[in-house]
């Protein structure tokens, strides 16, 4: 590096294009190829999305060749062109009424029109960048749309397995139930029943055997069961029927009320776009929990995602299948069976269109009773009792319940725009409900105030604080999240006034005494409460000289502020006293279990002593959670070379063999002055305590200026100069010295410890995690995934 940085710089102008300094070498044309991970992980999903494929186009109503064209379509096309490379797609639960419903009112070819222009629609809000505006829908309204759903499929599928046929709308269904019961088909009914009986206790296989059955999806199972139950007793049941596909139905003119179609076209963009927007989030989370993936694959792009699922309801509905979204039980299956990439979606909709064309004779012997238990169940999952204590908890079950209700009774727009309702009903009925109360409590008046404080409620605010007596002792206790800038205002204009008319004030917050206000005898504080972390001053500005009245009589000017005593002097114990005041209190409890427990790190961080490193903020940890060793230039020494200077070796043996720890991370950093001053010094110098020092870098400089493959490169680009190539290779170099540390040795071998490289653009505010990939060593971005803290 050192012979190419020079030549760049003499000869400035030079327009000869080269390879950059650290860029792998050419290769030659990559062959494609599918990993084995992903191979397994296609035929896992498309075990489980056949039989629910068949099953969800027979609670539509639709063709049963309409599920397996949809499921083949959202493997291949959206599996290709979707933002979620893990995402599966396909016919999904969440859309069988809203399918079913447009059946029924416009017959299966204008459906299928229907289909093809939500994807359109889907397209143009791709384009428009809007889709995580529909992250910004409530939970709970998802929650108890996808619950209607549920409660409608649950019961529609109740009359096939009864051996009846469903009505058209849940009221009906449970009208026609009693006569259904009074005439209930037992062989029919005895199959439903070994089916959900299979698919509640195959997963709970016991032993060991079990554990190797369990890889087999029970939804597989449930069918193929009853399926060969029915076949050898020789029951007499309704069964798929698959026409020949030179019948198939394909997409024809729409047909109907303008204003009708528009309304279906939206509630199926809708449906679709949410749950494959939701569900895209959710595999993200999944993918979080397998260490190393979120680096190989990232985070889903949802505008993409929004595209590639138009683009798969344009072909679906082109080819006459049903509507596509997300499907979780798909996606989370494809994850868990350890997918590497969307090249097991796109696998598993291959093997679909094998099935569909090769495995018809199968196929057509699964009873229709079933296929609609299994669905049944599905529907009935979808009513999460996890969701329902989750919206409990977060005082939204009212949003929940007429969602859920208005999906039943209404249907999906109708209910979900009654959920939008109520959710702006309840925010606003939490924002204008404050509760301003005064009492008198042995000499001190308390001020409560609880709920949020808005300007509507500034002249409740004002009234009960002129009830407070001039010179009183007041506590204002604020139970609540949110203040606006009238309701501040408000509350430092009377604090001011009633301080100057020798009363006392103190503001506290949600718990009592803890403050949430600076003391008002700092009056040259210009910080408020949401001055963002930033390197501020408190000081008086200091435009003009100041003069003080001292006890003896006379006037002397007031000190300079970065002189002794003056602000630079005041900023530790004002620093100290911040955190008294305002921290203090919110971390004393976890302090105090700390104390007891004594410390227990998941990981050793190694890091420069730089002072724009603030690894607790970098990683999002907490008190007790990093065993932290900070020196200049992160450097590790290497065992028998620290001459007198065994404080790393210290911590890394006391951290590994004593604290146990998990994991060591050695993290550099942008612009390390370390690296600027070895680069720039000269062997066999003047041995300073620095330059003693920074000899343990000089493995990292040699590194960089031989000719062996480049050693760390930033993802994406190349370093920026020698300066970061030699950062980003000092820390590559110090996880081998690390390797070279007895203790570190043996956790390595015995499987107990992991080390990370780490790279922090200061400027940039970006953490990158180092991978190998192929040999290579890169800093890849640091997403969702974070580093085990």
């Amino acid at each position: 590096m050192s012979a190419c940085v020079p030549t760049r710089a003499a000869d400035p102008n030079r327009t000869e294009r080269t390879h950059p300094p650290h860029s792998p070498p050419p290769t030659g044309p990559r062959r494609f190829r599918i990993a084995g991970a992903d191979v397994s992980a296609s035929i896992a999903v498309f075990l489980i999305a056949l039989p629910l494929s068949l099953g969800i186009a027979l609670a539509t109503g639709a063709p049963l060749q309409a599920g397996l064209v949809a499921a083949a379509v959202g493997g291949v096309v959206a599996g290709r062109l979707g933002g979620s490379p893990l995402q599966v797609s396909g016919p999904a639960a969440g859309l069988t009424v809203v399918t079913a419903d447009l059946i029924l009112r416009y017959g299966w070819r204008t459906t299928c029109a229907i289909t093809v222009l939500a994807g359109l629609a889907q397209l143009g809000l791709g384009c428009l960048r809007v889709a995580r505006g529909a992250l910004a829908v409530s939970p709970a309204i998802v929650h108890g749309m996808l619950a209607g759903i549920g409660v409608t499929i649950a019961v529609a599928q109740l009359h096939i397995v009864l051996g009846g046929t469903p009505q058209s709308s849940v009221p009906d269904n449970l009208r026609a139930l009693p006569a259904q019961l009074a005439h209930v088909h037992p062989a029919a009914l005895s199959v439903s029943a070994l089916t959900l009986a299979l698919l509640l206790l195959w997963p709970r296989l016991p032993g060991r055997a079990g554990r190797l059955l369990r890889k087999i999806p029970a939804a597989l199972v449930a069918v193929a069961g009853a399926t060969a139950v029915a076949a050898l007793a020789g029951l007499r049941l309704p069964k798929v029927d698959l026409p020949s596909w030179n019948n198939h139905a394909l997409a024809g003119l729409p047909e109907g009320p303008v204003l009708g179609l528009v309304a279906a076209v939206l509630t199926t963009t809708l449906v679709c776009s949410v749950q494959s927007l939701l569900g895209a989030v959710a595999v993200d989370k999944l993918v979080a929990g397998r260490p190393g993936l979120s680096a190989q694959v990232g985070r889903s792009r949802l505008d993409r995602e929004l595209l590639g699922q138009g683009a798969a309801n344009i072909v679906s509905g082109s080819l006459g299948g049903l509507p596509i979204a997300g499907v979780a039980v798909r996606s989370s299956a494809n994850v868990h069976a350890g997918a590497v990439s969307r090249n097991s979606t796109m696998l598993h909709g291959v093997l679909v269109v094998i099935a569909a064309l090769l495995m018809v004779p199968l196929l057509e012997l699964i009873p229709l009773a079933s296929l609609a238990a299994l669905v049944m169940a599905v529907g009935i999952q979808m009513v999460s009792l996890h969701h329902i204590r989750t919206v409990t908890r977060h005082r939204e079950v009212w949003v929940y319940a007429v969602t859920t209700l208005g999906v039943v009774f209404l249907g999906v727009l109708e209910g979900v725009a009654l959920g939008i309702a109520m959710a702006v009903g309840v925010a606003l009925h939490r924002l204008t409900r404050t509760r301003i109360t005064h009492d008198e409590t042995e000499g001190v008046h308390h001020v409560h105030v609880r709920g949020q404080l808005t300007f509507l409620a500034v002249p409740r605010l004002s009234r009960t604080l002129h009830l407070v007596p001039h010179g009183a002792d007041a506590v204002v206790e604020m139970d609540g999240s949110f203040m606006d800038h009238a309701a501040y205002e408000t509350l430092q204009d009377w604090q001011r006034t009633h301080t100057a008319q020798g009363g006392t004030v103190e503001i506290a917050g949600r718990h009592p005494g803890t403050r949430i206000s600076e003391p008002h005898a700092f009056t040259g504080c210009r910080c408020r409460p949401w001055t963002p972390w930033r390197n501020h001053q408190c000081d008086r500005p200091r435009s003009a000289p100041h003069s003080e009245h001292h006890p003896d009589g006379t006037d002397r000017p007031e000190p300079d502020p970065t002189g002794p005593g003056g602000a630079s002097g005041d900023e530790l114990a004002r620093g100290i006293s911040a955190f008294q005041r305002n921290t203090a209190p919110l971390v004393r409890s976890e302090l105090a279990r700390l104390a007891r427990e004594g410390q227990r790190p998941s990981q050793l961080f190694l890091t420069c002593a730089d002072s724009r490193l603030v690894t607790s903020m970098i990683t999002s940890s907490g008190p007790g959670d990093l065993f932290v060793v900070r020196n200049v230039g992160n450097l590790v020494p290497l065992p028998g070379e620290e001459s007198g200077d065994d404080s790393v070796a210290a911590a890394i043996e006391y951290a590994v063999d004593v604290l146990k720890v998990r994991s060591i991370t050695v993290c550099g950093h942008s612009g390390c002055g370390a690296m600027q001053a070895l680069l720039s010094s000269e062997p066999g110098g003047t041995r300073t305590p620095l330059e003693r020092w920074l000899r343990h870098g000089r493995p990292s400089l040699e590194r960089v200026t031989d000719d062996s493959p480049p050693w760390g490169r930033l993802a994406g680009r190349a370093p920026e100069g020698a300066v970061e190539q030699l950062c980003l290779t000092n820390v590559v170099q110090q996880l081998e010295h690390l390797r070279a540390h007895d203790s570190v040795a043996r956790a390595l071998k015995e499987g107990e410890l992991e080390l990370h490289g780490m790279y922090f653009h200061v400027g940039e505010a970006q953490a990158y995690l180092l991978t190998d990939v192929d040999g290579d060593r890169v800093f890849d971005h640091v997403r969702e995934a974070g580093l085990p803290a």
